[in-house]
């Protein structure tokens, strides 16, 4: 706590110094997405720091996370962290081709050292995890890149043709950016990182190791990548890789005219899976020892994003699909996941101007551990917590019901409330979450017995994000689950949670 007030102090005296020559950034980012990156010449009116004709950039962001876990029989499920990220990123561009070197500095200070109950109940939030991903240590940091790669532009004579080789982040579904605001911010929030992301909200994040091709012309994308994830996401030290790989392609279009924007998207996934570690799944535990074999799952699927402009609001829609078809150890992959969703802006109240969105999802589960067949849906590599705000929830296994108000009282201001309806898609499968690999010995996704129940829980949250200027922005989150049978039946001493925290971002 000590050390977390010291550097509110020190961001505090860094907003006074910068709040004379700092430009308004042009709207606050829902709190907990991924960092932006660190402002340059064209986001401030000071010019970035040089090193001969290299760019330095960076940012600090700090959190003081307050958690309320649901109630288990032993362990610690009230408790406070620190998390920070320190981000110094060095950058040069020359002709035809540019290079870049991140490096990182997670420090958790704090960590709650029993915050893990035998199972089922398990991990008591996600300083559990931290916790025993670091060796139990309390307090732990470590430097390690977070990117370095070179990036070659216009290969062969051809504009918007680039080739990036070596270590980067990356997001699927962040391909070609939409002209269209609504689109672009619908795009960012609702479709990146469904199944491939950089997990940036949690206070290590991840990268890949491989080649990310591009070629895009202004309304047309084809992208490429191959790459295999390095460690993070909880554990400090990001140095190492993980015995996963994956390639991914995907076509994306802009289209419309008029009132009408729209952008379309079609990608194909295959993620292997070859490391010696138990399987998350519904099976017996004698059966998962015994299946050694490795995973290969191949996902196809697309999204249709529309905003029409109508005479009362622009309406914004949203379809996003995917189906499963490989190998799960022994097993074969056949699953599938949808989400269908839409908002509306009215010209209602125009100085909060308003944004109403709604939407349902679902990932499919398996219905009976005991055949050849493993049902559940697979979210990859994502990034779970920009659709679940309170991360005790993914994709897989689930069906999501919710409404959204967004109220935006100025470029720097986003004030926004969820609430969101969960229950499990088959009652005979797992309770799931987590974000994919990153260690060699962790699957990376955890399941809890539904105990032959489906509801889940009734999710209320609420945050706001303000950014103080092109330096500083302040962002808070509180969340609130009320559990339903599932979690009764894991929790009985009690089944609701909370989540709160604050952030405080410095760029510079």
């Amino acid at each position: 706590m000590r050390c977390f007030i010291l550097q509110c102090s020190l961001i505090a005296l860094c907003v006074l110094g910068r709040a004379e020559t700092a430009s308004d950034t042009p709207g606050a980012s829902p709190s907990g997405t991924t960092p932006a990156p660190a402002p340059t010449a064209s986001g401030s009116t000071t010019d970035p720091m040089k090193l001969g004709d290299v760019t330095i950039t960076g940012s600090l962001r700090s959190r003081l996370y307050v958690w309320d876990w649901f109630q288990a029989a032993t362990g610690q499920n009230q408790y406070e962290y620190s998390g920070n990220l320190l981000r110094l990123n060095f950058a040069e561009k020359r002709s035809g081709w540019d290079w870049d070197a991140e490096f990182a500095v997670p420090f958790l200070l704090g960590l709650p050292d029993s915050a893990t109950a035998p199972a089922p109940q398990g991990a008591l939030g996600l300083g559990s995890n931290y916790f025993a991903a670091n060796a139990g240590r309390q307090n732990t940091a470590l430097i390690f890149p977070k990117q370095l790669y070179v990036r070659f532009d216009g290969l062969g004579g051809a504009e918007g043709q680039t080739l990036q080789v070596g270590r980067f982040t990356f997001l699927d579904g962040s391909e070609l950016a939409p002209k269209n605001a609504t689109l672009a911010a619908v795009k960012r929030d609702r479709v990146s990182q469904r199944l491939l992301g950089d997990f940036g909200w949690s206070d290590v994040g991840r990268s890949f190791d491989g080649v990310h091709y591009s070629f895009s012309t202004a309304a047309n994308n084809f992208t490429f990548v191959g790459a295999v994830p390095t460690r993070g996401v909880f554990q400090v030290d990001g140095w190492g890789w993980n015995q996963v790989g994956f390639g991914y392609a995907a076509y994306t279009h802009e289209w419309g005219k008029g009132k009408h924007s729209a952008n379309t998207r079609f990608f194909v996934l295959e993620y292997d899976d070859w490391r010696p570690v138990l399987k998350t799944d519904s099976r017996p535990l004698a059966v998962r020892r015994g299946d050694t074999e490795n995973i290969r799952v191949d996902t196809f699927g697309g999204h249709s994003l529309h905003a029409i402009d109508t005479g009362a609001g622009v309406v914004d829609l949203l379809v996003w699909g995917a189906v499963q078809t490989g190998r799960w150890g022994t097993q074969k992959q056949r699953a599938y996941a949808v989400d269908f969703e839409g908002g509306w802006q009215p010209k209602l109240l125009p100085n909060l101007r308003p944004w109403l969105r709604a939407g349902f999802t679902a990932g499919s589960g398996d219905g009976n551990p005991n055949d050849n067949t493993h049902g559940t849906f697979f979210q990859v590599l994502p990034t779970p917590r920009p659709y679940a705000r309170f991360p005790f929830f993914n994709m897989m296994n689930n069906r999501d019901v919710f409404g959204e108000l967004q109220l935006r009282p100025s470029k720097k201001m986003v004030i926004r409330s969820d609430i969101h309806s969960l229950r499990l898609a088959n009652r005979n499968d797992l309770w799931y979450s987590g974000g994919g690999a990153f260690q060699p010995w962790t699957f990376g996704h955890t399941g809890r017995p539904s105990n032959g129940q489906s509801g889940l829980a009734t999710v209320y949250d609420l945050s706001a994000d303000y950014n103080v200027n092109g330096h500083v922005a302040i962002g808070t989150y509180y969340g609130h689950a009320a559990g339903k049978l599932v979690l009764q039946s894991i929790y009985p001493q009690g089944r609701n949670a909370n989540l709160g925290f604050l952030e405080l971002t410095f760029k510079f």
